[in-house]
């Protein structure tokens, strides 16, 4: 139900950090102005658009990996080596549909990651070149008016450096910190030297895994002299609103604000619907950062076309919803969801004000406030 903004709720959340001399961004400087005029918009899901070129073995080998002695189909992040022009449309159809922020395809670019197809070794060649892929689609598809900005994607890895695999023995671990750190320093350097704008550390569901993340770009600024914009977003993997690791979204909250993202949000896992609290929970607690949304296009769905059964009219309408009620400030679809999908949420979003911060840790919601 719409509400003037005089009688928007206005809710108080944990104190704010005590003020820390940060630098300036060195890149995405414009970025959080941005955020104050409107709703940003994310891209969609890389995978769920791969699915679509049904891309064979050979494919994904070219000649360069013809003769690797394992099976590679399925690492995604191997195509920007062999079939770039495959990842350049996909980051060009989404631009096209409205986003203002493209993920590289570098979810499990890592040597952690990587080590699963041996091939441990390209972990930086392929974040490198990812960023340098999304950086010429950004530069030709920006305008002054609007411009578009590439979002280095590091993935959560897949190992946990918190959960014992062996239901047999709770202390044991598959990844240690330093392992994850030093996996997540070589990624994220790859991806600066390639033209990264913003840091997206995502899908996390092992906030220990996410903290070796922040320590590795924290070094990185250090050793660089660079400075980007860091956006967090974990999963809540159940109703019961816990990532994986245990923490609910208040504890995930405190347990990485010490790096000061410039976005705090959720993707993956759920679609927007059971989504709804946890974001709602997150607006409310996180007043001195803005949040991102991401979710899937519904539940899983085999027999549909993208895997899951929402249509873009569907997802963008429940996104909607949120921006309606003063909890957004930027705004995408993970698995299941296309640029149609992503072209529908930016209409949709597009109407209505972003989420406001406050100083003190408090934050203003503009329940259904239209842009003029």
């Amino acid at each position: 139900m719409n509400t003037p903004a005089s009688t928007a709720a206005r809710t108080t959340s944990t104190p704010a950090l005590p003020p820390v001399e940060r630098r300036p961004y060195t890149r995405a400087a414009q970025l959080p102005q941005i955020m104050r005029e409107r709703i940003v918009v994310l891209d969609g899901a890389m995978g769920t658009m791969i699915q679509r070129y049904k891309l064979t073995e050979a494919d994904y080998r070219g000649t360069r990996f013809a003769d690797h002695s394992k099976d590679l189909k399925g690492n995604n992040e191997l195509l920007q080596l062999t079939k770039p022009e495959v990842i350049r449309e996909i980051h060009e159809q989404y631009l096209a549909a409205g986003a203002d922020l493209i993920e590289t395809n570098t979810f499990g670019a890592t040597t952690v990651a990587q080590d699963d197809y041996e091939l441990p070794e390209l972990a930086y060649e392929m974040n490198l070149v990812a960023a340098q892929l999304a950086r010429e689609c950004c530069d030709k598809y920006s305008t002054p008016d609007k411009p578009r900005f590439v979002a280095g994607a590091i993935g959560p890895t897949p190992k946990t450096a918190s959960i014992s695999p062996d239901v047999n023995d709770a202390g044991a671990r598959n990844v240690d910190f330093d392992t994850l750190r030093q996996a997540y320093y070589e990624q994220a350097k790859a991806l600066m030297e390639g033209g990264c704008d913003v840091f997206l550390v995502e899908t996390i569901f092992d906030t220990l895994n996410a903290k070796a993340a922040i320590f590795a770009l924290d070094e990185l600024f250090e050793d660089t002299g660079e400075r980007l914009p860091i956006i967090i977003s974990g999963t809540v993997t159940d109703a019961s609103g816990r990532i994986l690791s245990g923490q609910t979204v208040s504890a995930f909250w405190h347990s990485v604000r010490h790096a000061h993202p410039i976005a705090i949000g959720l993707n993956c896992a759920l679609g927007a619907t059971l989504m709804r609290p946890y974001i709602e929970e997150l607006a409310k607690i996180a007043g001195d950062t803005y949040i991102s949304c991401y979710p899937n296009a519904g539940l899983p769905n085999p027999m549909s076309d993208t895997g899951f059964d929402e249509t873009p009219e569907i997802t963008g309408s429940l996104v909607e919803e949120f921006a309606k009620a003063g909890f957004l400030n930027i705004a995408g679809g993970c698995c299941g969801t296309t640029p149609d999908h992503i072209a529908e949420i930016a209409r949709r979003v597009g109407q209505w004000k972003p989420r406001c911060l406050h100083e003190g840790g408090s934050t203003g919601f503009l329940s259904g406030l239209k842009v003029a």
